[in-house]
């Protein structure tokens, strides 16, 4: 093999880690389960950008009310909480390594290196709430989409009368538990 030739595989093979899948798709991320970090609908979800500078949503994007408080998606330490461009931001690193991202905040009151547990407060939402996950630094650290982390209430199913008759008590029976969407698409 020449010498251009061996060149123009080594240019190629540089390239490659650049490609999208290269830094937005981890190897292999943990799945843990995440709790939402504020009862809001959704108004703009994630959507991968085609390379790191490239335009998306690296995120999910809620639509809150003003003064609505933020909790933490899980435990953690604030890795950074400040001002980006003008923008109030809250970063917790989790025990799984992944960071979650809390932006848009009107205010915040934690300082890095404070632990927080999960669904402890971390700031006061604007207008909007942004929502984002990253792989582990070990993986990359790439964008993740935050919904397949968030956990969903489940219950065991049961019928419901048609014929007028009275529901039974709904507390009777099995106890609902929380399931991580994560999860349950890798099953």
């Amino acid at each position: 093999m020449g010498l251009l030739s061996r060149l123009l595989i080594g240019i190629a093979v540089a390239l490659a880690g650049l490609l999208p899948g290269a830094v937005h798709a981890p190897a292999s991320p943990p799945s843990p389960c995440l709790l939402a970090p504020v009862r809001a609908p959704v108004v703009d979800g994630y959507r991968s950008p085609w390379c790191l500078w490239c335009r998306g949503n690296r995120g999910l994007e809620y639509a809150t009310v003003p003064g609505t408080p933020v909790r933490a998606a899980a435990g953690g330490v604030v890795r950074f909480s400040g001002q980006v461009a003008g923008t109030l931001y809250v970063v917790i690193e989790h025990p799984s390594g992944l960071r979650t991202t809390y932006g848009k905040l009107s205010s915040v009151g934690l300082g890095v290196g404070v632990s927080v547990p999960a669904a402890g407060r971390v700031g006061i939402a604007g207008a909007r709430l942004f929502f984002g996950v990253r792989a582990p630094a070990r993986l990359g650290g790439g964008y993740l989409d935050p919904a397949r982390f968030l956990t969903r209430l489940v219950g065991p199913a049961r019928l419901v009368p048609t014929d007028g008759s009275p529901a039974r008590n709904p507390q009777s029976g099995r106890p609902r538990r929380f399931t991580c969407t994560a999860r349950d698409a890798a099953r």
